[in-house]
């Protein structure tokens, strides 16, 4: 069952209405090099908004799940990058990335034992092994 992100967790009010009104017929990859943008000037909070919107548009956009959980990641909100990350490595098991990602956000929140078994994953998936679905 999807859960409703808290209004303590959404941007302000302007922002969305800054990201809607930005976004309105914009592609899927306008919109999330858009948000790669903003990433890069600092803006992680819009980033985030339009990151969530690509992943709500194609839910098996695999870098649009990367990218929101390392700006979630850059944001603190460690629970969220990890639930992103997750998503991410659903979709693609086997790519090394996603797990090395999903590793540093299990040790940003401090969970350790999460952390190094996703690493153990990468690593194995670096050595040419597979990761079973």
């Amino acid at each position: 069952m999807a859960t409703r992100a808290s209004a303590s967790s959404r941007p302000p009010i302007q922002q969305r209405i800054k990201f809607t009104r930005r976004s309105q017929g914009q592609t899927l990859d306008q919109i999330f090099d858009d948000a790669n943008g903003d990433l890069a000037v600092g803006d992680l909070e819009t980033a985030v908004a339009k990151y969530r919107h690509c992943v709500e548009l194609d839910p098996d956009f695999f870098d649009g799940w990367h990218a929101l959980g390392m700006a979630l990641m850059k944001l603190g909100r460690f629970a969220e990058a990890i639930d992103a990350g997750k998503k991410a490595v659903e979709l693609r098991p086997n790519d090394q990335i996603g797990w090395t990602s999903l590793s540093l956000f299990y040790n940003r929140a401090g969970n350790i034992k999460e952390a190094e078994a996703a690493g153990a994953k990468a690593k194995i998936l670096s050595w040419g092994g597979k990761i079973a679905p």
